[in-house]
């Protein structure tokens, strides 16, 4: 199995990983087929991504598609933040081997649910936001 460059060096130093204490929005995604399981904390503040943060259990190209997924949120507006895809993930890393495309995707999974569960928590409408896939087992602890 082939991995650029890109991949190797953001599995070998992943950035941005850690939690955000007072995140803004927090996704989790897991796919229990491959058991990859990621956690993004993002930190907003007015209408721009100014942090964010990840954990991620699973394979190296899951912990790279995070990375790189945190590397190009931050900084953004949220509708900016709302057009990154698994495909652009994958571009920024200079390709996925078929096998783990789904790694991007539950990497745009875990942004989207993030910011929708900011949007949530501020009782906001995010526009272009559609509610996380239920489909992913996952279950919603709310510390309050």
């Amino acid at each position: 199995m082939q991995y650029s460059e890109k991949v190797m060096d953001h599995f070998m130093n992943p950035r941005n990983v850690g939690e955000i204490e007072d995140a803004s929005g927090v996704g989790t995604v897991g796919n229990p087929k491959c058991g990859d399981i990621m956690k993004i904390y993002l930190k907003i503040d007015g209408d721009v991504v100014v942090d964010a943060k990840f954990k991620t259990f699973g394979c190296g190209a899951a912990v790279a598609t995070s990375s790189m997924a945190t590397e190009l949120i931050i900084g953004k507006t949220i509708q900016e933040a709302l057009k990154i895809t698994n495909k652009s993930v994958m571009e920024a890393l200079d390709g996925l081997p078929p096998v783990k495309v789904h790694c991007s995707c539950l990497a745009e999974q875990a942004l989207q649910s993030a910011l929708w569960d900011y949007a949530q928590k501020n009782n906001i409408t995010i526009e272009g936001l559609k509610p996380p896939k239920e489909d992913v087992d996952h279950h919603h602890h709310h510390e309050e």
